[in-house]
C-alpha cells in the first residue's frame, strides 16, 4: 500500500503537504519519495530523520502512518538509470504527492519540499503550487513526517536486498559507497540493483 487517509480529521487549516526524499545518493536501490499532511493529533518528536535515532524513527513512524494523510513512491534503478537521479526523485515526489492527494480527496493549498528545486515545470503531471524549503526536513513538522517515511521505508527495502546480497553490506550501509561495499563492488560486480549511470559502479562494471 502506497498511500493512506488519516484516521482522525485534518480540522479546518488550509491543506499543507510536505514532501521529502531518501535515497538520492547511495549507490544500489531505489529512490524513495513521501508526501504527508499532518492531522490532529500530530505525532510529538519529529525532526529530520537524519538526526533522528533509529529507535526515535521506528517509534514515530507508526505514529505518522495511523494520524496522518500520506503517499510514498518507490522508483527503481533501471529508472534512475534511465532519468538521471535528478529525474527521478522528481518523479518519485510527484507520484508521492499524487497518492497523497488521492488518498485525501482534496487539493492542497501548498506542497513544501525539502531542498532547493520542485518538480513543478520539470514534471509535465506537476499540478500544484510549490515552493523548495532547503534544510525543509529540520524546519517544517510535516517535510520531517515525509522524511521519516520516506528513509525508513527505504531502509526496509535495502535491508531485504541485503538477504539476496549479503556480500555488499547492505543492511548497514544502505546502499551508499562504504568501504566495505566498494570491495564488494571491485570482488563481485554490480548487482541488477545498482545504479549503473552512477560513475563508482560503472567503473567496477569495467575492471
Amino acid at each position: 500500500m502506497f498511500s493512506s487517509t488519516p484516521a482522525n480529521g485534518l480540522g479546518t487549516a488550509p491543506l499543507v503537504i510536505g514532501v521529502d526524499e531518501a535515497g538520492r545518493g547511495p549507490l544500489a536501490g531505489p529512490v524513495v519519495a513521501a508526501a504527508v499532511v499532518l492531522c490532529k493529533p500530530c505525532p510529538g518528536g519529529l525532526d529530520d530523520s537524519k538526526k533522528l535515532s533509529a529507535t526515535k524513527r521506528s517509534k514515530l513512524e507508526p505514529q505518522i502512518l495511523s494520524r496522518c494523510a500520506w503517499g510514498l513512491a518507490v522508483v527503481e534503478p533501471e529508472e534512475i538509470d534511465r532519468l538521471n537521479i535528478f529525474g527521478a526523485t522528481m518523479l518519485a515526489m510527484t507520484l508521492a504527492t499524487q497518492r497523497c492527494v488521492e488518498a485525501l480527496g482534496a487539493e492542497p493549498q501548498e506542497v513544501l519540499i525539502d531542498g532547493n528545486m520542485t518538480p513543478e515545470g520539470r514534471r509535465e503531471e506537476w499540478r500544484w503550487p510549490a515552493r523548495a524549503i532547503v534544510g525543509g526536513d529540520g524546519k517544517e513538522a510535516c517535510i520531517s513526517a515525509a522524511s521519516i517515511l520516506a528513509k525508513e521505508y527505504r531502509d526496509r527495502i535495502m535491508v531485504e536486498a541485503a538477504k539476496t546480497h549479503p556480500q555488499y553490506g547492505w543492511k548497514s550501509n544502505k546502499g551508499y559507497g562504504s568501504k566495505g561495499h566498494m570491495e564488494a563492488l571491485r570482488i563481485h560486480g554490480p548487482t541488477p540493483l545498482h545504479r549503473r549511470s552512477f560513475a563508482p559502479v560503472s567503473q567496477m562494471a569495467l575492471l
